[in-house]
């Protein structure tokens, strides 16, 4: 498949999942199992479109490292065992290592908890030419922070800024901050990899049960399950609030990691396809010290 196909492919099957506006925006209307026009007997098909995006990703990086003009952000979001990890490594197998910066975002330290919320991954920010990577990210601020209010309480937040209005004023700082991104050129996209209950605990068995998977499992992650409904709103309501036209959410159905790979992968580049990538144009100059090299060489 030629590379212009791959991006018109690419971009028919990242839209459908695609949230710009989230007022309207509802969870149980996307299905965790959704594989769109594939089958589940559709993973052969499915890895050989993921290879040649990757293929095509790979190109598109290429030219985004050599013009060294635009960042790209992409943020990974989801409950755990919904295939942030898989989905980062095989979507970004081709990409070139250097022009790749990725950040797994875990509780804050002390330092951390020093500074505002933002602080940490406001350092992480990638270069320009570069595609930068957030397994997790300031959204935690409002997901788990929400859900387990303690969390709040140790970051020492002088007690009037703790109020009922806490949720909206952050969610206000998190549109603000990505439009300040997005004005100064990095590009900003979101995904939320939405996986069920049902596979969750599935996928949280074949961790205990595989002798090779256990160092993936703590009790801590089944514990968190007792937390799903909430965790289900809060995410429902931060799409809802930071879905933009410049930072928008991608929620990808989780239950099926093969066509989560596709999805993500379709999603990227599309973004990059949007930038207009070119390689540097060499001017005279530059090709007369060109010529002068290769004469040399060649003497």
């Amino acid at each position: 498949m030629k590379t212009k196909e791959i991006i018109k492919r690419a971009r028919e099957l990242s839209e459908p999942f695609r949230i710009s506006k989230g007022k309207n925006f509802r969870l149980k209307d996307v299905d965790p199992d959704d594989t769109l026009d594939f089958t589940k007997a559709d993973k052969a098909r499915s890895k050989e479109a993921l290879a040649s995006g990757v293929e095509a990703l790979a190109q598109l990086q290429d030219k985004l490292y050599a013009q060294d003009k635009w960042a790209v952000l992409l943020i990974f979001q989801a409950m755990d065992a919904a295939g942030k990890d898989g989905a980062i490594k095989h979507v970004m197998s081709g990409i070139n290592p250097q022009g790749c910066q990725v950040y797994s975002f875990k509780s804050p330290s002390a330092d951390d908890l020093d500074h505002d919320y933002l602080w940490r991954c406001m350092k992480c920010l990638p270069n320009r030419g570069h595609i930068g990577i957030f397994n997790r990210s300031y959204y935690e601020e409002v997901l788990v922070v929400r859900v387990h209010p303690a969390f709040l309480a140790k970051q020492k937040l002088p007690p009037e800024l703790i109020g009922k209005n806490i949720w909206e004023g952050r969610f206000e700082d998190m549109r603000n901050f990505e439009q300040y991104l997005a004005r100064n050129g990095i590009i900003v996209r979101k995904f939320f990899l939405h996986v069920s209950k049902k596979e969750q605990k599935q996928r949280f068995l074949d961790r205990i049960d595989d002798p090779l998977k256990n160092w993936k499992f703590s009790s801590n992650d089944a514990s968190e399950r007792d937390y799903w409904d909430d965790y289900m709103k809060a995410y429902e309501e931060m799409i809802q609030e930071t879905s933009t036209k410049y930072a928008p959410w991608y929620v990808v159905p989780a239950d099926n990691k093969w066509f989560t790979r596709v999805i993500v992968a379709s999603a990227v580049i599309e973004t990059l396809d949007s930038l207009d990538l070119a390689y540097p144009e060499v001017d005279e100059s530059k090709l007369k010290e060109l010529a002068a090299a290769k004469k040399k060489l060649l003497s």
